[in-house]
């Protein structure tokens, strides 16, 4: 196999840092609101909503502690760099999301459902919902923003699935369920004063735990799949068999493997047909011509594999890798 020189590039700024730092500040002008408001009125959702808000602060900062370690330059112990950091700190803060904000809500509303108590100065908790909703919504709407720029035509389920950035989409549906939880946890205040039933605010918060709950798990999933590794956009996987194939010294480009690292990290490898009168040197030359090319085009590409080999030995390989394989 012909080895092109790996290399990685100096770490930048992400398009979805400015939106992580919107984000965490907001969240925590939220939490000193939201945990004041708790204590004064002893009400188990907005108890819940401030606990919400406190782990997905926690988040953030785990996601921007994952996206400093991911541009880390390669070295002799990870050869490939450090990109796939990002992808296990966002699993992480989908298990928190988890673990903390959807199991102590449920928590918390089971134990008032067992010992409801009236609830004291309800106002006090419309206040503080308030001004959450209204940081929450800037900070939604600054995720939203990002997160259409990125996706372009495509739906938004459909860019979720697709994204190799898990920020982006992280805290557009963290936000989005911190905006839900704010609803519930007001209607679950109305509903608990105005029909004098203390029970409510508890099955409020319960169902924030279970908004939080069911974030989590679309999001630990997504993550999962990025950390165990996905391939690249398959346009680019067209684009870079494209540039191959239109090498005059090449007569078959035979297929691509792809594997995203990071946002703007990925590996490939190329099985290439050369022409039958070329000797080594030449097609080492071609081998790094072709690597010079690729990566002019597509700088994400960190490490570029090249392998000469007829179609019917790439077709071989490929069916005994894949052989065997149970379906998802």
């Amino acid at each position: 196999m012909k080895k092109g020189l790996v290399r990685h590039r100096s770490s930048k700024a992400r398009s979805s840092t400015p939106v992580v730092y919107a984000s965490l500040f907001g969240d925590l002008l939220i939490v000193v609101a939201k945990t004041a408001a708790a204590g004064w009125t002893g009400s188990s959702a907005m108890t819940s909503e401030a606990i919400h808000s406190l782990v997905d602060a926690g988040n953030e900062v785990l996601l921007l502690y994952g996206i400093r370690r991911s541009g880390r330059r390669a070295n002799v112990e990870h050869p490939l760099g450090y990109g796939r950091e990002l992808y296990f700190w966002s699993f992480i803060v989908a298990l928190l999301l988890f673990a903390l904000g959807a199991a102590v809500a449920v928590y918390e509303g089971v134990g008032n459902i067992r010992r409801p108590e009236p609830m004291h100065d309800p106002t006090v908790n419309y206040v503080a919902l308030l001004l959450a909703f209204i940081i929450d919504g800037w900070a939604w709407l600054v995720s939203l923003r990002q997160f259409r720029s990125a996706k372009g035509e495509l739906g938004f389920y459909e860019a979720f699935r697709r994204s190799k950035d898990p920020p982006s989409f992280m805290l557009f549906f963290e936000n989005s369920a911190a905006l839900l939880g704010i609803v519930v946890a007001g209607l679950g205040t109305f509903a608990a004063t105005a029909l004098r039933l203390p029970v409510l605010d508890g099955i409020a918060s319960i169902v924030i735990g279970l908004i939080l709950g069911a974030t989590a798990v679309l999001l630990a999933r997504e993550s999962k799949s990025l950390l165990i590794g996905e391939q690249a956009d398959p346009h680019l996987s067209r684009s870079i068999l494209a540039i191959a194939t239109a090498e005059p010294a090449v007569s078959r480009a035979n297929g691509l493997l792809t594997v995203q690292l990071a946002p703007d990290q990925i590996v490939a490898a190329l099985s290439l047909e050369f022409v039958d009168d070329l000797r080594a040197p030449q097609i080492e030359d071609q081998v790094i011509a072709i690597e010079q090319k690729v990566r002019a085009v597509h700088p994400e590409i960190v490490a570029l594999f090249v392998k000469p080999q007829t179609d019917r030995t790439y077709q071989a390989m490929r069916q005994l890798r894949f052989e065997n394989q149970p379906d998802e």
